[in-house]
């Protein structure tokens, strides 16, 4: 029998969040949807919604890994306020919630895993992916903060499950500005579509990252 991860029935897991914080729609589900299905170099997306709550939204994404056994799984969260695609780079072990989320859970400085370790590196290849943003001449940046709400813990939680249990899966975690109803900065969502296309495109393609200068320097 053929290993669900071979090249014929490789699988991208791509996921977005429900609308939170008074929000009626999230552009990062909307960005998913749009691209489930799609051939990625022998790789076929599957687009998943998870729960903007700390604890549902983790073990939705270990079952849809366990499920689909994928050779890269991308997170798609949703930065108002940001004004480009960000590839997040780091995941720390911290949750401090400003709201709470939409179970009503609202931790504190605490951690995302008790004894796990202070964070986790994306093993997406971050500088190659942000090339190909750039090249589809749209806004990106890499980013060296993920927040410490459910996108932050998602993305921890992800890289922590692949590296336990699925080390030869890759992982990511991009955040994506508002659509242009929800306020400024925003990006159209054919835009956020397209770029998303063309990341994942890089993150296939390229096994090892590139050498590309895109630190912060304040």
């Amino acid at each position: 029998m053929q290993h669900p991860s071979t090249a014929s029935t490789a699988t991208i897991v791509l996921t977005g969040f429900d609308p939170f914080g008074g929000d009626t729609v999230n552009p990062s589900t909307a960005i998913a949807q749009a691209l489930h299905g799609q051939r990625i170099a022998g790789n076929t997306v599957v687009a998943a919604q998870l729960p903007t709550a700390f604890g549902a939204a983790q073990e939705r994404l270990r079952g849809l890994v366990q499920q689909h056994q994928p050779t890269l799984v991308l997170c798609l969260g949703q930065a108002g306020g940001r004004a480009a695609l960000s590839i997040e780079r780091v995941a720390i072990n911290l949750v401090d919630a400003r709201i709470p989320d939409n179970q009503g859970q609202q931790p504190v400085d605490t951690p995302v895993l008790a004894q796990g370790p202070a964070a986790y590196f994306a093993t997406a290849p971050v500088k190659a992916m942000l090339q190909a943003v750039r090249a589809c001449g749209l806004p990106g940046e890499v980013s060296l903060s993920a927040g410490s709400f459910v996108c932050n813990a998602v993305f921890y939680g992800l890289m922590h499950h692949l590296a336990q249990s699925h080390p030869g899966a890759r992982g990511g975690f991009v955040h994506v500005p508002w659509l242009p109803e929800q306020g400024t900065p925003a990006l159209p969502l054919r835009d956020m579509v397209r770029g998303v296309h063309a990341l994942l495109w890089a993150a296939v393609l390229h096994p090892q990252d590139i050498a590309l200068g895109a630190g912060a320097i304040h």
